[in-house]
């Protein structure tokens, strides 16, 4: 499918909130399943476990288990999960009832050698790129744990990474990458080859604080979950800023089922001031899939805030020629 030569953004609202405190406990990444399933990495201070729902808000309970600080799930064409684990330098897989199937990668700087693996994502081969944080690269396995190749080293020019964090693969073939420390992100091809890079440190449209996760959806647009700024920026191909995200969550089933079993808090609720409740609060990564849902693992607040893009494809004489000072205020 190719992308649009234009799009008439009509609007991204707010869809709905999946989970709540004591179900899904730090969200960190996500991972989407057929059949409207989707499995939310949870991360505890000394532990982590997947969280199976459906888009639905549907608890479907916990699966997996045995890694310590996972930091992304991805998910292949069997809806076999791969987690990544931080401190076990490792790639772990299950199959969507948490049954195990194995993990590969181990400690070092060598080829094929992990230390602090953080992102991960699948080309259309199903190989799996994998951010290498703290070696300050990135390599590509297949998803056997296979070494194929490598790029990237220490530094702040092109190519060169401070604890990569965040990864995704395009429809296209092209990598981008969650440049953490850098406060930017870098696009390349499957190769390795620089393509362009985005952002610096701040808080303004179009800056970043930490950003931990990317995605791009079939359109080109490029999301970033802008971890410090407790916030999601949205980019078109170019890179182009379009939008922010701050946050407009409402309370879930899981919270509502909750909520209703206990007078207290109900009466804490009433008595609060509900506009910060709504706002994201330190977002770990951003996932978007073919129907133009957006899904933030909301992670301070313990739940994942959903979005619904309406966007009309345009062709070439639907869209017109730049504008040198480009306004949509008429006089």
């Amino acid at each position: 499918m190719s992308r649009p030569y234009g799009l008439l953004r009509a609007g991204f609202p707010f869809f709905k909130t999946l989970g709540m405190r004591r179900h899904t406990n730090f969200p960190i990444d996500i991972a989407l399943g057929s059949e409207g399933r989707v499995y939310i990495l949870c991360r505890n201070q000394d532990s982590s476990m997947i969280r199976k729902y459906t888009v639905d808000d549907e608890d479907l309970g916990t699966i997996g288990g045995g890694f310590t600080w996972a930091v992304a799930i991805i998910a292949d064409s069997e809806e076999n999960l791969y987690i990544s684990d931080e401190a076990k330098h490792c790639i772990s897989s299950f199959d969507k009832d948490g049954e195990s199937l194995g993990s590969w990668g181990e400690y070092g700087d060598g080829d094929g050698k992990l230390n602090g693996p953080a992102g991960i994502a699948f080309d259309a081969e199903e190989n799996i790129y994998v951010s290498d944080s703290l070696n300050h690269r990135v390599q590509k396995f297949t998803k056997d744990g296979v070494f194929i190749s490598k790029w990237g080293s220490f530094g702040d020019g092109e190519g060169e990474f401070n604890m990569p964090w965040g990864i995704t693969v395009d429809e296209l073939g092209d990598v981008y990458v969650a440049d953490w420390r850098n406060d930017r992100v870098q696009k390349f091809t499957a190769d390795g080859e620089f393509i362009f890079a985005f952002g610096k440190s701040g808080s303004e449209d179009g800056e970043f604080n930490r950003p931990t996760g990317v995605a791009v959806d079939t359109h080109g647009d490029i999301y970033v979950a802008d971890w410090g700024n407790d916030r999601v920026q949205l980019f078109n191909s170019e890179p182009r800023y379009v939008q922010k995200f701050m946050g407009d969550a409402t309370l879930s089933k899981a919270a509502i089922s909750y909520m209703m079993t206990n007078a207290g808090p109900n009466r804490l609720r009433d008595m609060a001031d509900l506009e910060p409740q709504k706002y994201l609060r330190r977002p770990k990564s951003v996932v978007v899939n073919g129907d133009g849902l957006m899904f933030i693992p909301d992670t301070g607040s313990y739940r994942v805030q959903v979005y619904q893009k309406q966007a009309i494809p345009l062709t070439e004489q639907e869209f017109g020629p730049p504008k040198r000072s480009p306004t949509l205020h008429q006089e």
